[in-house]
């Protein structure tokens, strides 16, 4: 029999070993240096708290009972205490030695220290008769003893082990009890086994016992633990309960009820929720480009700024936080600015508009999938009342990613129907009782519908490509997806309303230039822009001219051009450029006099304080970028135009992050290769081979050694 989990571990042969480090893949950040240092790394705390939330509730009710029974229980005894069959109980045993948090050969187990701190309460039990006396009075112990009618005792240690055979079978004493003090018992048998009583440590004895609490204290029915606390001793709530550590144990997980859903029915709604997440993920990208959105000083999205977001994106709020999240958890918008930071778009938002559709969207649910953000989160409140806002740090939280996965998990099981909600809660609660908690109980929800949006979920059942992303197969999904999607248009329909729609998503080219041309004005299974004045003078100002806009809606439209939408760019480019602003504080030059005469003399061109330097050129002491706002605002068309005198040609849309990408996935722990398992084995057997090496002195030969 092994003295210790190192020598278990030294037993164990290189398979198993390799089967233990695979299951619990903290042990291998660094390699341990030998198998001592292995054995003492898998019995903290916190390795054996992660170990153990990846157990489902059959592992965590065998656990229980193996840290019940006295240490070198063995299976049948496992098995009886939990109303299973010997062979019912061997395969979760068998888990729980490859995950080394119960060790032990030839059928005599015993949990590791740190589990029973983590349990505490095995199945809602107390303490035992020995422990709970262990501090006791020995004048309280021999009268406990004597009330009893056990033979006195003045050993303590023997005193206790006679008292716990004694409550062991406390049928005789039970039988006795009145209702009063049943009720009492049957309040702490199923746990919590502990009750506040007043005065717990008070003298009493069977002769001097009052009411029911006293008549239980007086028999060892229930023993106080502080002068506040008394608690049902384990031999008696076994007894109590039958001899059984559980009401019930169900070894597989409970069924998950479904709506029926047809593959043709939810792979065509994933494929459009999809489309529209790639469309409004460019749409956030574009605006915040062009005006990009101001950041709290925590680095979050305001209120305001989200408000504005939502209205931009004709979304609610919590679905332009769930856009916003995703953006960021895929690296294509970040903070930007050390003085006043904001959020704009990274560079690696341009890679990713290249990119196939499929691919595109691959990266996008795949960083939502292992994101630490909740999006469900904003607008909350936490512990000390604070607002939690989008993108915000007080939204991250660590197990999102896994409480994610499981819940998508276990409805892919039931794909493509769609599973009912309140049934997959309880499903994941008997697969990982201590996982997640709370944030499990508010994440399932907000999780099945936020995988609707993203296009993982179709009509309430998983997607083909959202089960494939799942089981970690990204291309296939990508491809899978791809074929879902709707292809790209090259045109788009002209209106004589000075509109375009467009009845379909377009080429990403096609719709960076439409949009540098004319503002979205509606969206959904077509999206409508408008041509404006505005719009029109933004495209001259990126350097196009009016032929080349003209030509290129030529090229681009089913539909003849529209002659409003003709003279609406004659006009605005025939005035764009007329009048020119430069820096001096700032200048405004015209090769038209009068223009400038009637500038001076507009009331609206007051707060500029404009004055005639010559007959084509006036002078202002705001800055170029308020003269331009403000001509702007009056109803001109300036240019901004550089000390030498050329047009200076922007694109309003160009600013971008300096952020790096970012590692969203960084936190998971996939299963070593198996390359890498053989190599951590074969260095932990050297370590131990080199650790326990006899090590020999070197003979004395009387000589000196010669130094160099």
């Amino acid at each position: 029999m092994p003295r210790s989990l190192a020598d278990e571990l030294r037993a164990r042969d290189d398979a198993e070993l390799a089967a233990l480090l695979s299951a619990r893949p903290d042990l291998l950040v660094p390699v341990p240096v030998d198998l001592a240092q292995l054995a003492a790394r898998a019995t903290t705390r916190t390795s054996v708290a992660r170990a153990l939330e990846g157990l489902d509730q059959l592992h965590l009710q065998v656990l229980d009972a193996v840290v019940v029974l006295p240490d070198g229980c063995r299976h049948k005894d496992v098995a009886r205490l939990l109303g299973l069959t010997t062979a019912q109980v061997r395969p979760p045993l068998a888990r729980l030695a490859t995950l080394a948090v119960v060790w032990g050969r030839d059928g005599e187990l015993r949990p590791v220290r740190a589990v029973r701190e983590l349990i505490g309460y095995p199945a809602g039990l107390g303490p035992g008769v020995e422990a709970l006396l262990a501090g006791t009075s020995p004048v309280r112990l021999a009268r406990l003893t004597a009330d009893l009618g056990l033979t006195p005792e003045p050993d303590p240690v023997a005193a206790g082990a006679a008292l716990t055979a004694r409550l062991s079978d406390p049928a005789d004493l039970l039988a006795e009890a009145d209702p009063a003090a049943r009720e009492v018992l049957e309040r702490l048998t199923w746990g919590p086994p502990t009750g506040s009583v007043a005065d717990a440590h008070r003298s009493i004895d069977v002769a001097t016992a009052r009411t029911p609490v006293e008549w239980l204290l007086a028999r060892g029915l229930i023993i106080a633990s502080d002068p506040g606390t008394v608690v049902l001793p384990r031999e008696v709530a076994l007894h109590l309960r039958g001899g059984v550590l559980h009401r019930d144990v169900t070894t597989t997980p409970p069924a998950v009820p479904t709506l029926r859903r047809a593959t043709t029915h939810v792979d065509p709604a994933a494929g459009a929720s999809a489309s529209t997440l790639l469309r409004l993920v460019e749409d956030l990208c574009e605006s915040w480009g062009v005006q990009p959105a101001s950041a709290l000083r925590t680095g979050g999205l305001g209120v305001r700024e989200l408000r504005r977001t939502a209205a931009l994106l004709d979304l609610t709020e919590d679905v332009a936080a769930l856009v916003s999240e995703v953006a960021w958890a895929a690296g294509l918008v970040d903070l930007d600015g050390l003085v006043e930071p904001v959020w704009v778009p990274t560079a690696a938002y341009d890679v990713w508009r290249t990119k196939e559709p499929g691919e595109r969207w691959a990266e996008l649910a795949l960083a939502w999938l292992d994101s630490w953000h909740v999006a469900s989160l904003t607008g909350s409140r936490d512990p000390k009342g604070k607002t939690v806002a989008a993108l915000s740090v007080d939204a991250s939280r660590t197990e999102a990613p896994r409480l994610r996965r499981a819940a998508l998990g276990a409805a892919a099981e039931v794909a493509p129907a769609a599973p009912v909600p309140s049934a997959l809660l309880e499903r994941l609660r008997w697969q990982a009782p201590r996982a997640g908690g709370a944030l499990r109980e508010h994440m399932l929800a907000p999780t099945l519908a936020e995988a609707e949006l993203v296009g993982v979920v179709g009509l309430g059942g998983v997607s083909g490509p959202g089960a494939l992303l799942l089981r970690g197969d990204v291309e296939g999904a990508a491809a899978a997806m791809t074929a879902l999607l709707p292809e790209p248009l090259d045109h788009v329909l002209l209106q004589a309303d000075l509109t375009a729609v467009a009845p379909g998503p377009l080429e990403p080219a096609l719709a960076r230039e439409l949009a540098l041309m004319a503002d979205v004005e509606s969206t959904g299974g077509a999206t409508v822009y408008r041509f404006t004045d505005p719009s029109v003078r933004r495209a001259l100002d990126a350097g196009r001219t009016a032929a080349e806009l003209v030509d290129w809606l030529e090229a681009h439209s089913r539909t003849p051009i529209p002659q409003p939408l003709r003279y609406l760019v004659d006009d605005v480019s025939r005035r764009h450029g007329r009048i020119r602003v430069g820096t001096a504080a700032s200048f405004v030059r015209s090769d038209d006099p009068a223009t400038l005469s009637e500038l001076l003399l507009d009331r609206r061109a007051a707060p500029l304080r404009l004055r005639r330097l010559a007959p084509t050129v006036l002078a202002s002491q705001a800055d170029p970028g308020t003269v331009l706002e403000r001509l702007r605002a009056m109803g001109l068309a300036p240019a901004p135009e550089t000390a030498d005198g050329e047009v200076v040609l922007a694109r309003p849309d160009s600013r971008r992050a300096l952020g790096q990408p970012r590692a969203s996935r960084a936190h998971r722990e996939p299963p070593a290769a198996d390359g890498l398992l053989d190599a951590a084995v074969r260095a932990l057997r050297a370590g131990d081979r080199a650790r326990t090496a006899v090590r020999r002195p070197l003979p004395v030969t009387g000589v000196a050694p010669r130094l160099r």
